[in-house]
């Protein structure tokens, strides 16, 4: 399965250290192997309306023994129903194997999926269903009218009493036995309503008892297989150190694999590589295809790898090679100099550098804006940051140096009465035009920290933006935020149903640069104590 490259590349430096996958610019020779796969998939006529809807692909530079450069290739999941493809490295285990076991399970669990549905449709299911509505509808009513009736008489009788002032004895008498045969007349509707509907309901538990017992069936069968299923991909390292799924999610909050570990590009891509004795030099995995209608993907950009899935995996996949730091674990970032665009005794705004936290994150290397101005202004209280800014994003940065400031300039925010203007470069030509984005928003829960579309369940994010200029295949444009989505802008300019053209340097959504090219330029507030209106305004350097 290895590839020699079909050009030369003695003149290519080899990379020093193997690539920290979830961060990191592709290195010359992964770029190259890169384009021989493109041009590979591009004459793949019968693979054309599969791979239109998108496919994540990967290439491993490796050494041979022989000291010999060449690379792997992979895809995510499979293709065309099959996840064996001449070119392509196989999977890890083959899952789709007619004999093997896995085929064999999901079969019958298919089996089981048609029965249940089989009986969900059944004729006199559905009729006994029609009628226990119908029924409860009815009973409803008729106990909703003997209610009324029954506080209509009550209220006749009081009125009675209040104005009748000889009532006999007997009519008193007379009176009670009225209120009681009533009464017993109700309790014995709702006994009869109660007794009708339950009749129907022991009718339809038997029904509902079959689907119960097979969906039970289904969910611990589905369990085992997917526990057996996990079990044979046994993921080896360069140490040959063996873990399967299982051991190695037993680690991780969720303590189980998720769907589809194990079948994405670089597992299967070093795995192949250990297995045969070749290094592993440098790795890069790229979009093919069409944008998902959820993630952000875009034809042929590189990106980092999975959290959710491969994560984990790669944590064990990778011990014994030696890989680059994390570029986001900054630690001279204690001796970065913040800029001060405004201060007063109550509060400071300060322009945030891009590659800088605005507060602590789950790396304890890396340094935040909250642990600068701690230690700037150590005697200030509260929670010091009043609202954040992307890491990789630059610009204004309102900081509270009390609680009840903080508060607030929170309350503020809450109350939208905070104006906040960005402006960001665009990798696309766009013509000079304005709008707004509502796409609503939510955290792509197996590879956080990306941001989904989600129209079911996310958090409503709103953007304004108004386009200026395009120059050099690049368009300037501003953002005015609505709401303040995590990732909301990064989103709304590389989603094809927002402006479908990435920022520049957003290796999460689009491709990698020297920075990502957004700034919070413009800030507006009501000074908290004075009540003056505070505008503020730092230019982008780019």
């Amino acid at each position: 399965m290895i590839h020699f490259f079909q050009t030369t590349v003695s003149h290519i430096p080899l990379p020093e250290k193997f690539t920290y996958p979830f961060h990191y610019t592709p290195h010359p020779l992964c770029v190259k192997a890169a384009e021989e796969v493109k041009s590979f998939l591009s004459q793949q006529e019968s693979w054309k309306d599969e791979l239109s809807e998108g496919k994540m692909f990967g290439v491993l530079v490796v050494r041979t023994p022989k000291q010999q450069i060449g690379y792997l290739a992979a895809f995510s999941g499979n293709i065309c129903g099959n996840n064996k493809h001449d070119f392509f490295v196989p999977p890890v285990y083959d899952l789709l194997q007619p004999d093997g076991f896995f085929k064999i399970e999901e079969e019958q669990i298919s089996s089981i999926n048609i029965q249940i549905r089989s009986l969900e449709k059944d004729e006199e299911y559905l009729a006994l269903r029609k009628e226990l509505t119908a029924l409860q509808a009815k009973m409803e009513q008729r106990l909703h009218t003997a209610k009324m009736a029954l506080k209509e008489a009550k209220e006749m009788r009081e009125k009675r009493r209040l104005t009748v002032t000889d009532l006999s004895d007997e009519e008193k008498e007379q009176m009670i036995k009225e209120s009681q045969h009533q009464k017993a007349e109700f309790k014995r509707l709702e006994k009869e309503s109660k007794k009708c509907i339950e009749e129907l309901n022991e009718r339809l538990a038997l029904y509902e008892a079959d689907i119960e017992s097979l969906r039970t069936e289904r969910k611990m069968r589905s369990a085992a297989l997917q526990q057996k299923l996990f079990e044979q991909f046994r993921m080896l390292n360069a140490r040959g150190e063996e873990q399967d799924l299982c051991r190695i999610f037993e680690q991780t909050v969720h303590k189980t694999p998720p769907a589809g570990a194990g079948e994405c590009a670089l597992p299967k891509l070093l795995q192949y590589a250990y297995l045969h004795q070749l290094e592993p030099l440098a790795m890069g995995e790229f979009w093919w295809g069409q944008s998902p209608k959820t993630e952000i993907r875009h034809h042929g950009y590189f990106y980092p790898s999975c959290k959710g899935k491969c994560e984990p995996i790669l944590k064990h996949m990778l011990q014994g090679l030696e890989v680059e730091e994390n570029p986001l674990l900054q630690k001279n970032a204690l001796e970065m100099e913040i800029e001060t665009i405004y201060e007063d005794e109550w509060l400071v705004v300060i322009n945030k550098p891009a590659g800088l936290l605005s507060v602590p994150g789950k790396d304890a290397d890396q340094v935040s804006v909250y642990q600068l101005m701690r230690q700037r202004y150590s005697e200030a209280t509260g929670p010091l940051i009043v609202h954040r800014l992307d890491m990789a994003t630059s610009g204004l940065l309102l900081i509270a140096k009390t609680k009840e400031i903080h508060q607030n300039l929170q309350d503020q925010f809450c109350k939208r009465l905070i104006r906040k203007r960005y402006v960001a470069l665009l990798n696309g030509v766009l013509p000079p035009a304005h709008g707004t984005i509502d796409l609503p928003l939510s955290p792509n829960p197996l590879d956080r920290p990306r941001q989904i579309v989600d129209h079911e369940q996310g958090k409503s994010a709103i953007t304004r933006y108004r386009i200026e200029s395009s120059i050099n295949q690049q368009t300037r444009v501003l953002f005015f935020p609505i709401t303040g989505r995590t990732h909301q802008l990064r989103v709304h300019a590389a989603h094809p149903e927002g402006l479908n053209c990435p920022i520049v340097g957003d290796e999460l959504y689009g491709k990698k640069d020297s920075r990502l090219f957004l700034h919070a330029e413009y800030l507006e507030f009501k000074h908290p104590v004075y009540g003056d209106t505070i505008c503020l305004q730092k230019e982008a350097e780019f």
